[in-house]
């Protein structure tokens, strides 16, 4: 079985980088082993927390449990039709590096969603999307293990009720089962999505008319360094807040004091509203306090000057929460998980 440690430092384990620690903490490198795991006696499954690429949570204060790191690797691909692969991916993978696999073998789907940072498994979790893409557009399914039976279970994407950066494993099944397994549907022929403007406008003035899966990925790299920091130069969590959903009508209402409001469709009838705007419009761009702050380039990033406590960053973050509920009568949503011990705080 893996080694089980005591008191162990977790600065390495959280794109943010704070200083924090949990109380046990054990890798596993494959389902058997993380079935030993929840069958030993030595933790304590009532406290548990599983921890992939570490790059969409915020540690509030020292884990008081147990924390598992997920490390199962492991790639492998079926032919389901002439124009279709099926790819199962370990969930400890990087989800990255199955984009550039991917890309290399020119399978179309998940180009867009290049250099979103984190773990195979979180990508179903919080239904990562970028560019026009979502993770549901492309998943099959999700397998894993439940915590307290160990029964294993297949989740069609039909039942993993994907909505914006929503699924079932965030909800419905938050602490109760562990992601093992992800598998995907990608096209052999050539589908590319450019439906997102700063995509298609990079294209464009970059001169390629014809557009090919490797520039696709190349000017997504392009758009996303450029605007958003490296979490290994500068601790953050890419975005901190959710860009939140109104009707049309409420959109009329904001566009009478705020005619130039970025919003996006989403739905019949429903926009989504730019939260960067949004903190912007509040005067928060690039604002610091001690060693937190919002990014200079993109408000809706917080970042970790180096010794900021996850305290200090949650009580940042309920301050603009406030300043966008008092100018706007809206309410931000975090995107980042907020881990106190299992409870949530914003």
């Amino acid at each position: 079985m893996s080694t089980v440690h005591h008191n162990y430092s977790l600065k390495k384990y959280n794109t943010f980088g704070i200083e924090c620690f949990s109380k046990q903490f054990a890798r596993f490198n494959s389902e058997e082993e993380l079935i030993a795991l929840l069958n030993s006696k030595e933790i304590d499954k009532r406290q548990l927390f599983i921890l992939g690429g570490g790059s969409n949570i915020l540690f509030i204060n020292d884990y008081d449990g147990v924390i598992l790191h997920n490390n199962i690797k492991g790639i492998s691909e079926v032919n389901i039709s002439q124009n279709d692969v099926k790819l199962s991916i370990g969930s400890g993978e990087v989800w990255d590096d199955i984009v550039q696999y991917a890309v290399k073998k020119n399978y179309y789907g998940i180009e867009n969603l290049s250099l979103i940072p984190g773990s195979v498994g979180a990508a179903p979790i919080q239904n990562i999307g970028a560019y026009g893409v979502e993770l549901e557009n492309v998943l099959h399914s999700v397998e894993g293990i439940f915590i307290d039976s160990l029964k294993q279970k297949v989740y069609l994407n039909n039942e993993c009720n994907f909505g914006y950066r929503e699924s079932i494993f965030k909800k419905e099944l938050k602490g109760k089962f562990i992601v093992t397994k992800v598998n995907l549907i990608l096209s052999k022929q050539k589908k590319i999505n450019l439906t997102y403007g700063s995509l298609d406008s990079y294209l464009r003035s970059a001169n390629i008319d014809e557009p090919n899966i490797q520039n696709i990925r190349d000017a997504v790299v392009f758009i996303r360094t450029s605007k958003l920091p490296d979490p290994k130069k500068l601790g953050n969590a890419g975005s901190f807040f959710k860009n939140p959903k109104v009707n049309v009508s409420e959109l009329e209402v904001i566009k009478t004091n705020y005619p130039d409001i970025v919003a996006f469709p989403y739905d019949e009838n429903v926009y989504k509203i730019s939260a960067g705007w949004m903190i912007e419009k509040c005067g928060l761009k690039g604002k610091r306090v001690g060693d937190v702050g919002t990014h200079i380039d993109q408000a809706l990033v917080i970042v970790n000057y180096g010794g900021a406590s996850g305290s200090e960053i949650l009580k940042f973050a309920k301050t603009i929460q406030q300043n966008v509920y008092d100018k706007f009568g809206i309410k931000l949503e975090p995107e980042v998980n907020i881990i106190n011990n299992n409870r949530d705080l914003l």
